[in-house]
């Protein structure tokens, strides 16, 4: 009988075993393209296609190390198994391209990143994929969108720049009465925090280039599945070519040990510094679920166990020369446009050109911003916003 363990432990634990690798509490990194093998029959059973993604036959398709990895992030999602992609995005378009295929159709809501929107709108067309854009608060009611073809719902929760909870639940069970997957972008909250197939997803992707590496290092993306969908997608990552060095799993592996006290303490530190920009004049609101005043706190906090560092803030009405103030003097917060890893960031951001079935109006009518909270001491991070402030009213704001 095999015990349950806590995620935490899975995650110090997961990956191998070191009695494998002659006591080597990580993995050692594999360089490798070709493979050999000492016999024909040897040569023969690693091409069987009833094991082809389990053995170590060709670089492209695993090594020990990319094994380990796979196994690691399979552990602590709870799904089937996993595989590895060269970026987030990789992750994403790979993950639809293999669970659709011409005269399908698929829901895609309408707060995804910005790059999922692109493929939905130059790539797939040239498959004979349509898209359809839904309300993320829709919930239960998706069924009205779902068409004969329709093959997939698409979801991620909270959502991209203006962080709106879907009721996850609610819309996978509604598209498991039809025979439809449910694809989630599950990069905000990771695994850690967000247990997707516990809530019915079908395929969990993440952009391990955010938390799961953690250190703004490394880009790769992971694609968990159930058992039912897994040999369709690794199928699709192989016919695709995709695959990711042994340095950089490697790298995505170490990053993984610390995933859950690097995200407690983003979350710590976010919540203090959303607070206390609830309490400035100079902000209309603050867009972070983990708030008891954001409109989407109920279902977070229902089928979240924590939130992660990223959130978005609503200015009040400013020029933009008062912004660029705020911003460029910033001392702690970084100008760039990823997130997760250890440093906080904070870019200006518009989120209305990247809607189309909603219509996205910034409460207050202000500029917006999106932060990430890193692992810097909040107290400092709160003194480097006020700082920004004064210098936003030096620069004309009211």
């Amino acid at each position: 009988m095999t015990t349950r363990r806590s995620i935490d432990t899975v995650l110090a634990h997961s990956g191998g075993e070191p009695e494998d690798r002659h006591g080597a509490v990580n993995p050692p990194v594999y360089h490798a393209s070709t493979i050999l093998f000492p016999t024909m029959s040897a040569y023969e059973r690693s091409r069987d296609p009833a094991t082809r993604f389990d053995v170590v036959r060709y670089g492209q398709l695993g090594t020990p190390t990319t094994f380990a990895l796979e196994q690691a992030i399979a552990a602590i999602e709870g799904g089937y198994r996993s595989m590895l992609l060269p970026s987030g995005l990789a992750a994403v378009t790979t993950a639809l391209d293999a669970l659709t295929k011409s005269g399908d159709h698929i829901l895609m809501v309408d707060t995804a990143y910005a790059s999922t929107r692109k493929f939905c709108d130059a790539v797939l067309p040239r498959r004979g994929v349509r898209t359809t854009y839904y309300d993320p608060l829709i919930g239960a009611g998706i069924r009205a969108l779902f068409e004969t073809n329709t093959t997939v719902v698409f979801v991620e929760s909270p959502g991209s720049i203006t962080f709106e909870v879907q009721d996850v639940p609610a819309i996978a069970a509604a598209a498991h009465e039809k025979g439809i997957a449910v694809l989630m972008d599950n990069t905000w909250a990771s695994p850690y925090f967000f247990p997707a197939f516990e809530r019915g997803v079908d395929v969990s992707i993440q952009a391990a280039t955010k938390y799961i590496g953690g250190h703004s290092d490394v880009m790769m993306g992971t694609i968990t599945t159930t058992e039912p969908l897994y040999e369709r997608v690794r199928t699709t990552v192989a016919e695709l070519g995709h695959c990711v060095s042994g340095d950089d799993a490697y790298l995505v592996l170490r990053g993984l040990r610390t995933l859950g006290v690097r995200l407690e303490r983003h979350h710590r530190n976010a919540m203090r510094v959303a607070e206390w920009l609830c309490t400035r004049a100079e902000v209309a609101r603050v867009h972070f679920p983990a708030l008891a005043s954001d409109p989407g706190h109920t279902l977070w906090s229902r089928d979240f166990t924590g939130a992660s560092g990223l959130f978005g803030v609503t200015l009040a009405p400013a020029p933009k020369s008062a912004v660029a103030a705020l911003l460029d003097g910033l001392e702690l917060f970084g100008k760039g446009v990823s997130f997760g890893g250890f440093e906080s960031l904070a870019i200006p951001m518009n989120p209305a050109p990247h809607r189309t079935a909603t219509r996205w109006q910034a409460p207050g009518g202000g500029p917006y911003i999106r932060l990430h909270i890193g692992l810097e001491d909040p107290d400092d991070l709160v003194a480097d916003l006020a700082r920004g402030f004064g210098r936003m009213h030096g620069a004309g704001a009211s």
